[in-house]
């Protein structure tokens, strides 16, 4: 049924570059020999660290020896999901018969060796390396965003740093605050130039880069213009591995406090579900600690008047969404339109909304029209809810918890005023949002569990997995398929869980054949005659996360390959989707990313809802405010953007 293609992300040995793209230094310098090929037939090292012997397959860096002995080594530059550049040094370690310090997170073992890692030679560098970077990083710690989680200032602290011994930065330069996302602030830049490798290697997007030499090397854009004025595409992704605040999030969350404490308004939020399977990291719990229950009794003790589950809006998200590919298949496999655009593309990530509009702009007909279930919520928070609830919507300030830098951006598009209002006033991040909590005094996992508001409150499984990779597919998948076969999804996969588009994986294909169809539902009856023009077909989706990734389907797709085949495809722009966003907790990698996955998985396990179109709260909204049904007229002026929703797919 299903077909699986794996693309390790981020993406290793392709020799395809944009024109703003470096080639990693693993690239640069080509290997004697591949390590994963010589350890395949058994080639290891002996290496001696710090008087303990261990073998290592041919090729793996005294860090990572290091590491499997459970000996740290401090680094500043390494990260574990970028490629080594071996800048700052801090890694600095003593390999005996060796002239001068090597740095562990780019030596590679390739001979026995022995390796002390904490050497007085070792301790005084890493000293005089911190001391030097401290006379160019300005900024006081007790002001900084990121005082308590800075690696330089753990690292200051661990080495004894008490002065400023070769002086200290009085003059600073401008903060760069023009973006809606981002802000940069180059004061307390060490260069280490993880944003750039993030954004080059990482993202493939290039908005940053080191220049000069020296002692004058900086990092900047384009001719030095602000981030809202280059190709950013607001990801954050550079924010998360920056090691101290040169880069962190624009800020929300004193004009949230002011709403707050303002008597006129009544406050909502809505809380998609990434921040939930993140939150409790800032509480000292271990990644993938789902804190639902707990943030909800939370949000409604700092003072917000109805807490609200995102995912509710993502089960519409699903149905409009749905609907909205059903018409461009029916168009295209029934009526013969050569000109409807296929594949069609999700439009929930504005991350990877933006990189299309900055780099594909001639693919934009191919976005679904459908809005991310942040801005639907937000046009049925000032419409549907104010209606409801008697409420003037001049005095509702919506606020949105999201995972993403990216969504502050996005709240603030033109587009998005469909309720005759800015649709979502404010978007905070779960490191802004777990900052509140602090500063209310709440330590989070104490509190007991409550649910959400109505008559929001019910949401599926489905829309819970919409924060991993592959959820929305998976989604569509399991509302489709119901509705086109009249048969239980579980009867197609076991549990009802579409394994095929699961993962972290780069890129992943799957096909589904459609050997029967049933009759057409209610929902959808006043799209379509009938179903007999899918019988028998075979519909071929993708699934990708990181931009680096979007770019090998987008070039496949321009040259006609493979993936112009498909029907529908996910793009998110952060690695491992939404639970790797940009205003998630700090540090991410692998392991943390795919702990946030179990966690939401889990979680959704629970729920006795798992498809979108059976949630009787999306049935209500239907039945009572969207009354002419999915992509209807009045779905369309509220949950679709106008200048897509022009194409000629929808009558």
């Amino acid at each position: 049924m299903s077909e699986l293609i794996e693309t390790e992300f981020p993406p290793k040995g392709d020799k395809t570059y944009s024109p703003k793209r470096r080639a990693p230094l693993s690239q640069l310098f080509e290997p004697l020999a591949e390590p994963e090929s010589l350890d395949a037939i058994g080639a290891t090292v002996t290496v001696t660290i710090d008087g303990i012997e261990t073998k290592v397959p041919f090729g793996t860096t005294i860090l990572q020896a290091a590491k499997s002995l459970g000996i740290r080594i401090p680094t500043l530059c390494y990260h574990p999901d970028l490629e080594v550049a071996g800048i700052c040094r801090i890694c600095v370690v003593e390999v005996e018969g060796q002239r001068t310090l090597q740095a562990a997170c780019s030596y590679p073992i390739t001979a026995p060796i022995r390796v002390n890692t904490y050497s007085k030679a070792v301790r005084v560098a890493r000293r005089h390396i911190l001391d030097l970077l401290l006379s160019e990083h300005c900024g006081d710690c007790y002001t900084c965003i990121r005082n308590g989680n800075c690696e330089l200032q753990a690292l200051a602290e661990e080495y004894g740093v008490d002065k400023f011994r070769f002086g200290h930065p009085e003059v600073p330069v401008p903060v760069d605050t023009s973006s809606y996302s981002v802000v940069r602030d180059m004061n307390k830049c060490i260069r280490c130039r993880r944003c750039v490798r993030t954004c080059i290697d990482l993202q493939e997007v290039g908005v940053l880069e080191a220049v000069e030499r020296s002692n004058k090397v900086r990092i900047t854009t384009f001719l030095d213009k602000p981030l809202l004025n280059v190709v950013c595409i607001n990801c954050g992704q550079c924010i998360n591995r920056c090691p101290t605040a040169a880069l962190y999030a624009t800020p929300a969350l004193h004009t949230v406090w002011e709403a707050l404490d303002d008597p006129t308004k009544h406050v909502v939020i809505q809380t998609a579900p990434s921040p939930r399977a993140g939150m409790g990291e800032l509480f000292g719990l271990p990644p993938g600690t789902s804190v639902t229950g707990e943030m909800n009794t939370a949000l409604r003790r700092i003072g917000f008047d109805r807490v609200f589950d995102t995912n509710f809006a993502a089960d519409l998200t699903i149905i409009e969404e749905g609907t909205e590919l059903i018409l461009r298949l029916y168009k295209a496999l029934a009526l013969g339109d050569k000109d409807v655009a296929l594949p069609q593309f999700t439009s929930c990530s504005p991350g990877w909304v933006k990189y299309l509009e900055h780099f594909y702009p001639e693919y934009i007909p191919n976005l679904s029209s459908a809005k991310s279930p942040q801005q639907m919520f937000g046009a049925l928070i000032k419409t549907y809810y104010a209606e409801k609830m008697g409420l003037d919507p001049a005095d509702i300030v919506s606020v949105a918890l999201m995972p993403c830098s990216a969504k502050k951006f996005e709240c603030n598009r033109p587009e998005m005023w469909s309720s005759g209002y800015k649709d979502v006033d404010f978007g905070l991040t779960t490191r802004e949002l777990g900052k509140m909590f602090h500063q209310a005094g709440i330590h989070l996992p104490s509190l007991p569990k409550s649910d959400f508001d109505s008559p929001f409150g019910t949401a599926t499984g489905s829309g819970l997995i919409f924060g991993v990779t592959g959820g929305v597919m998976e989604s569509a998948l399991r509302t489709v398929l119901e509705l086109v076969t009249g048969r239980k999804v579980e009867s197609i996969y076991e549990q009802g869980d579409v394994i095929p588009v699961r993962g972290f994986q780069g890129i992943r294909y799957a096909e589904i054949n459609v050997p029967e169809v049933g009759p057409v539902p209610d929902i959808v009856k006043h799209l379509v005659p009938d179903w007999n023009w899918l019988k028998g077909a075979t519909l071929k989706v993708a699934v990708a996360h990181g931009t680096a990734n979007a770019k090998k389907v987008m070039e496949d797709i321009k040259a006609g390959g493979h993936f112009s085949e498909c029907h529908f495809i996910e793009f998110m722009a952060c690695p491992g989707g939404c639970l790797g966003g940009g205003g998630q907790p700090i540090p991410t990698n692998a392991e943390i990313r795919a702990a946030r996955a179990k966690a939401i998985y889990s979680e959704e396990k629970t729920l006795s809802v798992r498809k979108s179109y059976e949630n009787p709260a999306v049935q209500r909204m239907y039945a009572e405010f969207l009354t002419d049904g999915p992509c209807g007229h009045k779905s369309h002026q509220l949950l679709h953007t106008k200048y897509r929703a022009r194409g000629k797919f929808i009558e």
